[in-house]
């Protein structure tokens, strides 16, 4: 008995979750996704509506079940922790955010403080030096993908800048930093670009079709590979660094207190600029052409400090 109470509760919460997901829903829909009757299904509805959540069904064609419009359930569904994880989270987007998202939520609870126990012992600022540049980066960029218009702007990189026109797709925090994955209209192809190398940003007239994303391009990691992979010897003095960046594990320690170091990296001059921040504390052992030019500039640098 027991058990049939507890597959009831299971379902009448899967129905509410399912009806708060969609607009709208048909009961031979409900009846297949939880595998019972219609008629069990009709009994549940009037169970919710008896709970106090109002429940609209409508006949005919394009009719169907869903929770009355403007109807919002009471906070206390949320546990301490949901709510404290929903803040946290909300706090964070807020820190890049020309809107406070968390005061918005906050002031639809009812109005009561005391039924929000937002936790500051989590902080998580997603923000950087540009910070206001790169807010109104995201929200010209929320806007343009909302829209579905074209954005164009003027991108730094390795190889020079450039100007580009692309359909944006989203906007992601990965790998410490913030970017814009789109189909750019010259190569033809998705791409990922920095944020904080993208400027004078500007949201076309011009509407675009979404296109499907393969799969392969959705596997973000693949976007940078490890291709350049070294092994170098550090300086015990820079232990620290390297657990800080890599984590412990990342190296091997000799007898003599060396840190042997194996890793691939994504780009061949960040992995130079990352090897010369540490000076004369780093030797690398292999592949041949990074130590090569790694001497290179080290001699250039003799030259112009004498």
């Amino acid at each position: 008995m027991q058990k049939g109470i507890k597959m009831k509760i299971d379902r009448l919460i899967g129905i509410i979750t399912v009806l708060q997901q969609n607009k709208k829903v048909t009961a031979p829909y409900l009846a297949k996704k939880f595998e019972v009757s219609r008629r069990t299904i009709n009994r549940d509805i009037e169970d919710i509506c008896r709970a106090g959540i109002p429940i609209v069904t409508t006949q005919g064609k394009g009719g169907g079940i869903s929770i009355m419009e403007g109807f919002n359930l009471d906070t206390k569904v949320f546990t301490t922790e949901e709510l404290q994880a929903i803040f946290t989270g909300l706090k964070s987007i807020d820190s890049i955010s020309r809107t406070s998202y968390a005061d918005k939520l906050k002031s639809k609870f009812s109005g009561k403080d005391s039924v929000i126990p937002v936790s500051d012992n989590i902080i998580i600022d997603l923000s950087t030096y540009y910070k206001d540049s790169l807010a109104e980066k995201i929200e010209l960029l929320k806007k343009a993908i909302n829209q579905k218009r074209l954005v164009s702007f003027r991108y730094y990189y390795s190889k020079g800048e450039a100007d580009k026109l692309i359909e944006p797709y989203l906007i992601m925090f990965k790998w410490s930093s913030w970017y814009l994955f789109g189909y750019c209209t010259e190569r033809q192809d998705f791409r990922m670009y920095k944020l904080n190398r993208l400027w004078n940003l500007l949201i076309t007239e011009t509407e675009y079709v979404s296109r499907t994303i393969p799969e392969h391009i959705s596997d973000f990691d693949g976007h940078f590979p490890d291709d350049y992979e070294i092994t170098a010897v550090f300086d015990s003095s820079e232990k620290f660094r390297l657990i800080e960046e890599y984590g412990v594990g990342c190296y091997t320690e000799t007898e003599e207190g060396h840190l042997i170091f194996k890793r691939g990296f994504t780009n061949r001059d960040v992995l130079i600029s990352w090897l010369l921040s540490f000076g004369d504390k780093v030797e690398v052992i292999e592949p041949a052409e990074v130590r090569k030019q790694i001497k290179k500039i080290a001699e250039n640098l003799i030259e112009k400090y004498k």
